[in-house]
């Protein structure tokens, strides 16, 4: 069960009459910034305001205007600043040399009632700042359509921002359950406004290959397509060219895209269209069942490093950022004990069991990763039987895989199921929508709560921890309805977590300031569930 906003023109027209220029002054934002004041008289925008940047920030003007356009109806001026002095009320988005000191993400933002002056070190700063100046401005700002008899009214404010950590992430799995480009799109949306910076994208599963593969064509024609028990075909994917525009897209909002390419396991969906790759030599269906299964990639066949080379060749092409996650996850040893092949090569490498087969594999992809000018990162199962040189961890099954990776001075990235999986029941209500785990709800105060930096490590170790990401596992979730639903209001919760400085995380405060955020999600026509509930 879980709750759905209908949104109407009416409801929205109809909410417009309670607005009013003179109603009280709310500061809220989400995540909390790192230094706020309340001072002295606002600012209003209107349809004389003009937006002024430098020009290697046009684009985040750009955004700002279109961003702004819905609910105002308002069409701003962009204008260099270096052009003509402006007499209107303006929005000043520069870049400066002094605002170093905020690193790559952080901002300043001032208002006051002749202007509102946004200033970073780079454009993802400013970005950043316009997140928050939306925030800053009523509720109907969020609305889809134009609303009048609204005071756009931005508080006076002096704000002072920089995120905590470097890797603000949510993952997605569009293979359990095949989501379009433009859900994905959506998903993207809804974390720029938080400030999250990195999207995981599952790509490849045992229930479908979800990614074209221009020298594998069989992946997508046969991979990406299971039947159900019913007879009917359920399926998708994404072409290159569809990569290419969500990544764009991602950049445009100052997000990498991590994409994930499974191996050794959980590759049921490429064994059906290329059985040779296996152990057993098939034959194989594209799986229609959740859970882990037996059927493996071979490590013992040359062919196998081929064709994970070869998919990976394309995958780097399509994906600039410095990340590649191959999974290495819940990977069962049971065909390599039988394979001629697998012990073969289990004895050629001098390698002491199947755990360490697993290990030699994924060290030769984090070679072949390297010489592409890429980084791996896998789940915690890749510190069995050795961590691969360059290899960074992305801890699930609790922290303990985060902290090992840290005290070997490795990169990791920590996603303990126990708090952000988000894909689990958010009550123990049996008809709530999610999966359950060990009977234990995650609900928003339990994702609030999580410390990314564990107390085990000193504090040398603790900058080997990038930050912090949330997973969305689809088994449970097959609507882009039931996406939002199960991540949001967690995802704001993360979003605090990863951005916000951890003297400054209170639970009550930001319980305040996420009840404001129901009703910009109702103005967005998004299903949530209202965690007092």
């Amino acid at each position: 069960m879980y709750r759905v906003v209908i949104c109407t023109l009416a409801v929205l027209s109809a909410a417009a009459v309670c607005c009013h220029a003179d109603r009280p002054m709310q500061v809220n934002v989400i995540p909390r910034p790192t230094a706020i004041e309340v001072r002295g008289d606002g600012f209003e925008l209107t349809a004389d305001t003009v937006i002024l940047v430098d020009e290697q920030a046009r684009d985040v003007a750009e955004y700002l205007a279109q961003m702004l356009k819905p609910a105002t109806g308002y069409t701003l001026g962009i204008r260099n600043l270096s052009g003509d002095p402006i007499q209107h009320p303006v929005i000043h988005l520069r870049l400066e040399a002094d605002a170093e000191a905020l690193g790559d993400e952080g901002y300043r933002l001032q208002a006051t009632a002749t202007k509102i002056d946004i200033t970073a070190n780079t454009p993802a700063g400013l970005f950043y700042g316009c997140q928050t100046l939306r925030q800053l401005l009523p509720t109907e700002i969020d609305s889809q359509e134009a609303v009048e008899g609204v005071a756009w009214a931005v508080p006076g404010v002096k704000i002072e921002d920089a995120p905590r950590f470097v890797w603000r992430g949510m993952h997605l799995d569009v293979c359990r359950h095949f989501f379009d480009k433009e859900t994905v799109k959506q998903y993207l949306d809804r974390m720029a406004r938080y400030k999250l910076n990195t999207f995981h994208w599952h790509l490849t599963e045992d229930q479908g290959w979800r990614i074209e593969i221009k020298q594998y064509p069989l992946l997508t024609e046969v991979g990406a397509w299971r039947t159900g028990e019913d007879g009917d075909r359920y399926g998708g994917f994404y072409t290159q060219d569809d990569i290419r525009e969500v990544v764009a897209y991602a950049e445009s909002l100052f997000i990498t895209v991590v994409p994930e390419i499974e191996m050794p396991g959980h590759s049921v969906a490429a064994l059906a269209t290329y059985p040779e790759l296996s152990c057993t030599g098939g034959p194989f269906e594209v799986e229609t069942k959740w859970g882990v299964f037996k059927d493996v990639y071979c490590v013992g066949n040359d062919k196998t490093f081929e064709f994970i080379q070869n998919v990976l060749t394309e995958v780097v092409a399509l994906f600039p950022g410095e990340y590649i996650h191959v999974g290495g996850d819940e990977c069962p040893k049971d065909r390599w004990v039988e394979c001629p092949k697998c012990q073969a090569r289990i004895k050629a490498e001098g390698l002491k069991d199947e755990h360490e087969l697993q290990s030699y594999l994924i060290k030769r992809i984090d070679t072949f990763l390297t010489s592409s000018g890429k980084k791996l990162i896998g789940w915690d199962e890749i510190l069995e039987g050795g961590l691969a040189p360059g290899a960074a961890v992305m801890s699930w099954r609790g922290v303990k895989g985060g902290i090992e990776a840290a005290k070997l001075k490795r990169y990791a990235v920590m996603s303990p199921h126990s708090h952000l999986y988000f894909d689990f029941k958010q009550s123990k209500d049996p008809d709530e929508l999610g999966a359950l785990y060990k009977h234990n709800p995650t609900p928003l105060q339990r994702v609030y709560s999580y410390e990314p930096l564990p107390d085990e490590l000193t504090e040398d170790e603790t900058k080997y921890i990038l930050g912090a990401q949330a997973n969305v596992w689809t088994e449970p979730i097959e609507t882009p309805e039931q996406i939002q639903y199960m991540t949001l209001p967690r995802m704001l919760g993360l979003a605090e977590v990863v951005w916000s400085a951890k003297d400054q995380r209170d639970w009550n405060n930001f319980e305040s300031r996420i009840i404001g955020e129901y009703a910009r999600f109702d103005r967005m026509c998004l299903t949530y569930r209202d965690h007092r509930r």
